[in-house]
């Protein structure tokens, strides 16, 4: 129906007739010459219709907001003075010859430029009108530019894209699985997968030793910006390898994906232990954009009389941090009291702070509520930050696991509140995970997943499971986890052995992952891999705040979907085939009897 897309006119196309069709972006009407913006999914051409073609002029005065048109014409040059260089468009214009209405519109529920102006509730609940926004066309676009770019470099590696089943069966992998009834085999669930993890281990014993997938996973968990139900992941997993091969092979796939669609060339990509991000930065994804660092003070805090301080800086699970912000000191009173909610937030019962105003006065040069309280050590203190005058240093002092979370975050507003970015892209390597974490009650769980391999022997692992090392590695970018993966266990001795460390007895594995361990016992080769979150991944390209930007069709943070209301109720009938009777129901039934 159409020679070109709007986006597609130019100069050179100037005398020629062309079609175009699209919606009608914008309409003017400038003293009986009307002005139509068409835009289609390339972009927007303005074309013109004056009265001397009376049928097309009839049609482009009906025309309104959204009408769906096709329009023939000659394209021109612009009058000087009128052309917009801002536009790729905009040096020419389209005189209309033939304009069709191809379907006419209801008013629609926001102005397109206008969008900003209305709550995203109702961009979603309409979101095929949301998805015309050219900048919505534009991350959808560059959405499948990076999957194309993926695709190509691990076709091109040696990769086999296989597909794995969405239907499968529930087994624990971190977060609660979304189950669907099964009407042939009565009171029986199929989950839905959170991710291809043991599918892709068993695609590794069938002897295929490169595999990739762009696959669908999901996850019933509490959501956030980064968070949806449902996601999906860039899986890759191979065979013979270690772990210095699958961080080699993921590092230049991202590196040539940023290179291709951003003409960005990556720095280079550290490496750092999880040990040393958690010191340092409070996080296993540390932004190192941010030249902010936090810095151990336990063994002078435990000099001190002050037992906010003291208490943890003596306590096996407690730690006392300091984090110095350069030129900090001119946060007021009510800025710092915000920082000292934020932190809240993460459990820290409060924020402790001193500002370095002349540090030559020594104490007089200091203010802060809680100086007095450690005079013995503060000159110590400050040597050990490097404060300078105009300085303000934050404290942490709580459980480690607090104090790293409140204070990490604390680092990251702080970067982004004051704008002290130093680089643009900031990635890495997190390696050497611990192994297992334990619960408040001492239980042990695997921080992975339970296939992740020990960087240790069975013996080792059982001797002391709490300070093992897993063979796990994160690519981390600008503070955001881009992807996380491991060398898997392919021996079925210390699969079992990780099973007996979290109590997973024998019946219990067998029941919930017999296959894999039957598959083990036939020669499973040593493989390991990597998942990369996409919608992560084209939520930082894009420059996007949340991953619900990027996707076409997002649910809410109550993992609803606005524009279909799903989730929604079913007919007594399909519940009936399913073998399902709803609580409720059965109740009110119960009830009436």
């Amino acid at each position: 129906m159409r020679s070109h897309y709007c986006g597609q006119l130019n100069e050179t196309l100037v005398d020629q007739t062309v079609t175009v069709c699209g919606w009608v972006h914008r309409r003017r009407d400038h003293g009986g010459v009307i002005f139509l913006d068409l835009r289609d999914r390339d972009g927007i051409a303005q074309c013109v219709v004056d009265p001397d073609t009376a049928e097309a002029f009839a049609n482009a005065d009906r025309a309104r907001s959204e009408y769906v048109l096709r329009i023939t014409g000659r394209v021109r040059l612009r009058p000087e003075g009128t052309q917009n260089a801002n536009m790729p468009t905009g040096m020419i214009e389209l005189l209309g010859k033939e304009v069709e209405i191809l379907n006419a519109a209801a008013t629609p529920p926001f102005q397109l430029d206008e969008h900003g102006k209305v709550g995203e509730e109702v961009r979603l609940k309409h979101r095929y009108i949301d998805l015309r926004r050219p900048e919505m066309i534009e991350k959808l676009r560059l959405r499948s530019r990076i999957s194309h770019s993926v695709r190509a470099f691990l076709e091109n590696e040696g990769f086999l894209d296989i597909e794995t089943p969405v239907l499968t069966r529930a087994t624990p992998e971190g977060a609660r699985d979304y189950l669907v009834p099964s009407r042939t085999h009565a009171g029986s669930f199929f989950a839905l997968p959170q991710s291809p993890q043991l599918f892709k281990q068993l695609l590794m014993v069938a002897g295929f030793d490169r595999y990739y997938q762009i696959a669908k996973c999901f996850r019933d968990e509490d959501l956030r910006a980064d968070r949806q139900p449902e996601f999906t992941q860039i899986d890759i997993e191979a065979s013979f390898v270690e772990e210095n091969d699958i961080m080699a092979i993921t590092e230049a796939m991202i590196r040539q994906l940023f290179q291709e669609v951003l003409d960005v060339e990556l720095p280079t990509f550290p490496r750092m232990t999880w040990q040393e991000a958690m010191d340092r930065f409070g996080s296993d994804k540390p932004d190192l954009r941010i030249p902010l660092e936090l810095t151990d003070v336990d063994d002078l805090m435990q000099q001190v009389d002050f037992k906010v301080f003291s208490g943890p800086a003596h306590a096996d699970d407690g730690r006392v941090a300091a984090l110095k912000v350069p030129n900090g000191a001119t946060l007021s009173r009510k800025e710092i009291d915000e920082y000292t909610k934020f932190v809240g937030i993460y459990g820290a019962k409060g924020l402790a702070w001193i500002k370095v105003n002349e540090r030559a006065k020594g104490l007089e040069g200091l203010q802060s509520p809680i100086v007095k309280f450690m005079e013995n050590v503060v000159e110590e203190l400050l040597d050990r930050v490097d404060a300078k005058d105009g300085d303000i240093i934050f404290f942490g002092a709580d459980k480690t696991r607090i104090v790293n979370e409140a204070i990490g975050a604390l680092r990251v507003k702080l970067g982004a509140d004051l704008d002290l970015y130093t680089a643009p892209w900031a990635p890495l390597w997190v390696v050497d995970f611990p192994m297992f974490e334990a619960d408040d009650n001492g239980r042990l769980s695997p921080l992975h997943h339970p296939f992740t391999a020990p960087s240790c022997s069975p013996e080792e692992l059982k001797a002391d499971p709490a300070k093992a090392l897993s063979r796990a590695y994160d690519m981390v970018l600008n503070g955001t986890e881009l992807g996380g993966g491991s060398i898997r266990i392919h021996d079925q001795t210390m699969q079992s052995t990780v099973f007996d460390i979290l109590g997973i007895g024998e019946e219990e594995a067998q029941e919930k992952f017999g296959f894999l361990l039957d598959a083990l016992q036939y020669g499973a080769p040593p493989h390991g891999g990597l998942a990369f979150g996409l919608d992560r991944l084209v939520m930082l390209m894009a420059g996007a705040k949340t991953i619900r930007e990027v996707i076409a069709f997002p649910k809410t943070q109550s993992a609803a979907c606005l524009m279909t209301d799903a989730p929604g109720e079913v007919s007594a009938d399909q519940l009936k085939e399913l073998n399902i009777r709803l609580r409720q129901k059965a109740q009110a039934d119960a009830a009436s009897e």
